[in-house]
């Protein structure tokens, strides 16, 4: 190739080289611009998909936040929210309520009428003065006025000093909040009882004005020395009317509210005077009174009804008035969701008629022996020998009678050892807690045969107790086991239940009516023996043993069976509330046997034999408490003896008996002996597989008839008889006296 080609070439190369460079820099700027837009398109999709992640989590937060404010708000109203059925109009009757009793000829007289038993007085707001609301605001509330039930700032304030020192008083309760307290009886230190208290206290204010309030305060709150209520404080402590009050007087009085047993004249008149200045001076820095007020009232003599060493008397109210108080107190506490307190200054206030079982003749007759301490048994000891008696209708669980306990009465509302107390039962228990259920079952007839023996052994236990003589007897009837109240019979039928103890526990607890059991109690020793935890109440075995008489029907015991308002209408109708604790025929074996054990084994003392007597003595470990329960075709009863602080009872035979026959007897002069029904007997089980030997009944002592007479429950409330034959009667039989210690009980 020429010189000049190579330089035309090179010349050529040189003119399109621009054009090469030129055609990279665009797919270089094609590329970014692809990149770009990608990175834009990934940007943008990742954002969208941020938003939709956070709207997601929005969506569930509030979806959530809105299922909770639901669950929230009812369970504010269900559970925080105090349902009161209660109305103000409820307190402001102002009209004693009357408890009647019905006579022999069946007319109802009254019995007693609450107002003055106890201090509870209504007061309308117009009649309170103005000085003491205003020392109540200026101590207890300053923004009442101000606040809807609840001072958020108190509260607050409240909570941060509770989480700060780790204590759980709350304070920080309005006049609102403190009635609430009041009238639902409501006081635990929890955080939920301070929530139910705020909560209802909003709702209260809702329905409620500050006057009315205040005046449903006033009357609600307790005052000391009895007082509910700033009318009976005043007359209580200045014997005067609360409007008479002066501004110093009431300072005084609502200075007790505070700590009633601290700032009580009656017991301190310097911590009441000092409580009463606090209350002035808030009461002049409030703005309330000015400072020539303020000083008149700080030096006014207060001339109080009587000096701290002075002493005062009171109406003593009977055992059984008392008893009633307490039912219609429990069941208006049931029924409008009210204190104690808020529902006996109802019951005071409210102009109820109660209609109670009262039965004058049953009760003259057990207060002719427990008043007289020369009728009880004297069992040495260092205190006073105690008893508690409480006598039913068998057929509608009416309570007829009771005594607390023996001599003079002398306080109101102290110790109802009838109904207040649980002691030891013994061996009384094993008709309700052994006999009983093994018979209902079908595991035992009086014809069965069991060993009494140290040579046995329980599969549910290790355990096996004595008799209380220390003796055995070898094959005996469960008719003779019962009679003599052998304990290693009653081990042995517990044992054959079904569950063991678990059936005696289930057959008290749920078919009749015994609420002081405890799950220690479903053990062998507790429910063969009545070595119970906590013990049980004479009422509960009263009624308990009422299921033998009516048919196997348990009925709880009922001390009234009506309260109506003062228009007529039924508030509480209290009628017979039963269970079908037995077979029939299970209750006509267990009276036929327990007549045989009373009649001719351990309840010899109580026999009274112008009627049948069917019963179970019991005394507890180391003789400190005695027990007879007995039936007759018209009435049931239980008595406890022993000490308020258990002690041996040094004496020779059953106190219980003895005093259960005394109150007895008389109660059933001039009625017409009536048979127990004549059972099924049925025979020998074999479930102790025993079969060698015949039962012996003590038919000698028997008059067996076909039985013809039965007994119910009119409608009107009379008893009514078909006279008729039946078994029982004679007279003899043996007495059965033993001396016992621990595991070792007496019939």
């Amino acid at each position: 190739m020429s010189r000049k080609r190579k330089q035309e070439l090179q010349a050529s190369e040189q003119q399109n080289t621009p054009s090469r460079d030129a055609s990279a820099g665009r797919k270089v700027l094609h590329a970014f611009g692809k990149a770009v837009d990608m990175t834009i398109d990934l940007t943008a999709g990742g954002i969208v998909t941020v938003f939709k992640a956070i709207g997601t989590i929005l969506l569930i937060l509030m979806v959530t936040g809105m299922m909770f404010a639901c669950v929230f708000a009812y369970y504010v109203k269900t559970c925080l929210t105090p349902n009161l059925d209660l109305s103000l109009e409820d307190f402001k009757l102002n009209e004693s309520s009357t408890v009647w009793y019905r006579d022999g000829a069946g007319e109802w007289r009254e019995l007693v009428n609450l107002s003055g038993r106890e201090k509870r007085v209504w007061v309308n707001y117009e009649d309170i003065p103005w000085y003491m609301e205003k020392a109540l605001v200026a101590i207890e509330d300053k923004r009442f006025y101000d606040h809807k039930g609840v001072d958020w700032y108190r509260t607050f304030g409240a909570f941060v000093e509770m989480f700060a020192r780790m204590q759980t008083s709350y304070g920080g309760s309005t006049i609102t909040q403190q009635l609430i307290k009041n009238l639902t009886g409501e006081d635990e230190v929890t955080i939920q009882r301070k929530l139910t208290e705020i909560f209802g206290a909003l709702e209260l204010e809702k329905k409620y004005d500050k006057q009315e309030i205040m005046e449903w305060y006033l009357n609600a709150v307790y005052f000391g020395e009895g007082c509910y209520g700033v009318q009976t404080a005043a007359q209580t402590y200045f014997g005067k009317d609360v409007s008479d009050l002066t501004m110093a007087e009431c300072a005084a009085i609502v200075g007790i509210t505070n700590l009633p047993t601290y700032y009580d004249p009656f017991y301190n008149e310097e911590n009441n005077k000092k409580r009463q200045e606090t209350i002035l001076r808030e009461m002049y820095e409030q703005g309330f009174i000015d400072y020539g007020q303020y000083e008149q009232a700080v030096h006014e003599e207060l001339h109080f009804t009587r000096t701290p060493n002075t002493t005062y008397t009171q109406e003593i109210m009977h055992y059984y008035t008392e008893m009633v108080i307490d039912d219609v107190t429990n069941d208006l506490m049931k029924l409008k969701g009210i204190g104690r307190d808020t529902a006996r200054t109802l019951l005071y206030n409210g102009g109820y008629q109660i209609y109670c079982c009262l039965d004058t003749t049953v009760q003259a007759a057990i207060d002719a022996v427990y008043t007289d301490l020369n009728q009880i048994p004297y069992a040495g000891g260092s205190q006073q020998f105690q008893s508690a008696i409480v006598v039913m209708n068998p057929y509608d669980g009416r309570i007829l009678g009771i005594s607390g306990g023996v001599g003079e009465k002398t306080i109101n509302f102290g110790l109802n050892r009838a109904t207040g107390t649980y002691r030891s039962p013994g061996s009384s228990i094993k008709p309700i807690a052994s006999y009983g259920p093994a018979v209902d079952l079908g595991i035992i007839t009086p014809d069965t045969l069991i060993m009494d023996s140290q040579n046995i052994s329980l599969k549910g236990t290790s355990w096996f107790p004595m008799n209380d003589d220390r003796q055995s007897y070898g094959m005996v009837s469960i008719f003779s086991a019962l009679q003599y109240s052998l304990n290693t019979a009653a081990a042995q039928i517990v044992d054959k239940l079904p569950m063991g103890p678990q059936t005696s526990y289930d057959y008290l607890t749920t078919r009749l009516g015994v609420t002081s059991l405890v799950p220690a109690d479903c053990d062998y020793a507790p429910m063969a023996l009545g070595q119970l935890t906590n013990g049980i109440s004479v009422k509960e075995m009263c009624q308990a043993y009422c299921a033998f008489v009516n048919d196997g029907v348990f009925t709880y015991g009922r001390s009234y069976a009506m309260v109506t308002d003062k228009e007529g209408n039924i508030v509480i109708d209290n009628s017979p509330s039963t269970i079908q604790a037995f077979k029939p025929n299970t209750a006509h074996v267990m009276t036929y046997m327990l007549q045989n054990a009373t009649e001719h084994g351990t309840g010899s003392e109580a026999a009274l034999w112008s009627v049948p007597t069917a019963g179970k003595t019991g005394t507890s470990g180391d003789y400190k408490d005695r027990w007879y329960v007995g039936c007759t075709p018209y009435y049931v009863a239980a008595v406890w003896t022993g000490f308020d602080i258990p002690e041996v009872i040094h004496m020779a035979g059953n106190p219980a008996a003895q005093l259960w026959r005394k109150v007895m007897a008389p109660v059933h002069d001039g009625l017409d002996y009536v048979a127990f029904p004549y059972p099924q007997l049925g025979p020998n089980t074999g479930v102790f597989d025993l079969f060698d030997s015949p039962p012996v009944h003590y038919d000698e002592y028997a008059d067996y008839r076909p039985n013809t007479g039965t007994i119910g429950y009119g409608d009107n409330g009379d008893i009514n008889y078909d006279y008729g034959g039946g078994y029982g009667g004679g007279y003899g039989g043996d007495d059965f006296l033993s001396y016992g210690g621990n595991d070792m009980f007496l019939g």
